[in-house]
């Protein structure tokens, strides 16, 4: 396996890596926790360490999706196309709560803050649609990846952006047609995607944007969907 070079990383990636992640078994219940450094080795993806972790979609009153492109820096697929916002809640008594999925959300909305200045009353947790949760498992390169129970989050609302370019190089919001294009230069291998993001659009996104004023029909918070 290739070596971790810690001397690579600067300070602020050294600190996130260090935050706690909440460790889950495969139906979703806490059962530890660890630091987000270990959660994203593939050594212990390897071993079936799982984490839990939300992505976020976020809407305009123009119904066009907010997407973000992953700073060079990230640890995991640096300088990828996503949606909105993709982190963890964290080991802490406020993000663990799980009634109705409020330690998530409350999460969501502090890495909203955290990556593109979104101010925190614009995007209170109670405005945000907990849908379903996906898991799926990628390696992002020979010593890091993702296994997680991904919480499926959508807003609709317009905010004031103020990204962080140590966490987002760009931004943009996009129509359905304009992803479309998106995806599809992906598939030509001209840009890159996220593989959370590439496994929801290809199943659910655009079933769901298109209700995005009934979004009620499609809340599962039983199953997960296997990815």
């Amino acid at each position: 396996m290739p070596e971790i070079n810690m001397d690579n990383l600067d300070e602020k990636q050294v600190q996130l890596l260090a935050e706690m992640c909440i460790l889950i078994d495969d139906n979703d219940r806490k059962i530890g926790a660890d630091s987000k450094k270990n959660c994203h080795l593939n050594s212990n993806i390897d071993k079936g360490l799982l984490h839990r972790a939300f992505s976020v979609f976020l809407f305009n009153s123009e119904e066009k999706l907010l997407l973000q492109q992953r700073s060079n820096a990230k640890i995991t697929f640096p300088g990828c196309f996503t949606n909105t916002c993709c982190s963890h809640p964290l080991h802490t008594a406020s993000e663990l709560e799980e009634q109705d999925a409020i330690g998530v959300r409350r999460a969501a909305q502090r890495r909203l803050q955290a990556e593109l200045g979104i101010p925190m009353v614009q995007v209170p947790p109670e405005e945000m649609t907990y849908l379903t949760r996906i898991q799926y498992k990628a390696q992002s390169d020979g010593v890091w990846g993702e296994h997680e129970i991904d919480y499926i989050l959508f807003m609709q609302k317009d905010v004031d952006l103020n990204p962080d370019p140590n966490e987002i190089q760009s931004h943009c919001y996009v129509s359905k047609e304009e992803l479309k294009e998106i995806l599809e230069k992906a598939k030509r291998k001209e840009l890159e995607i996220t593989p959370w993001f590439s496994l929801i659009a290809e199943t659910f996104l655009f079933k769901w944007w298109d209700n995005l004023h009934n979004l009620k029909q499609f809340i599962d918070h039983d199953r997960i969907h296997r990815m």
